[in-house]
C-alpha cells in the first residue's frame, strides 16, 4: 500500500506547548476506500491520541489530542484524505482539551 501522508521533514513529535483537541467530521466517499486505516496512520505519526469511527450517514468522525503543533498537522493531512477517497466536506469542531484518550483507536 502506497504511503498517502509523511510528518514535516518526517518529524512525527513535533512539540509546541499547549494541548488541542478536535472533532473533525469527513463526507464524500470515505467509506469501504481505508479512509479510517489512512486517518491511524497519521495519527500514530503525529502522536496524537484519539479515535476514528465510521459514522450511519457515510461520514467518517475523529476526535484526536495532544500537542497543538501535532494536532494541526493531523488535521492538515485529515483534509486531504486517501487517494482513494472523494472528500465533499469537512466540519471541524475545537474542543476542550480532556486528555480523554490513550493511543488512537479504529473504532468499529
Amino acid at each position: 500500500m502506497a504511503d498517502y501522508y509523511s510528518a514535516p521533514n518526517g518529524n512525527s513529535n513535533r512539540k509546541s506547548g499547549k494541548n488541542k483537541s478536535v472533532r473533525v467530521v469527513v463526507s464524500g466517499l470515505v467509506q469501504g476506500v481505508g479512509f479510517r486505516w489512512y486517518v491511524k496512520r497519521v495519527a500514530d505519526d503525529y502522536g496524537v491520541n484519539g479515535y476514528v469511527r465510521n459514522l450511519d450517514d457515510g461520514s467518517v468522525e475523529s476526535v484526536a489530542e495532544g500537542d497543538s503543533s501535532s494536532v494541526h498537522g493531523f488535521l492538515d493531512e485529515v483534509k486531504v484524505g486517501p487517494s482513494s477517497a472523494h472528500i465533499t466536506g469537512i466540519n471541524i469542531e475545537w474542543l476542550e482539551y480532556a486528555g480523554n484518550y490513550e493511543g488512537f483507536n479504529i473504532q468499529l
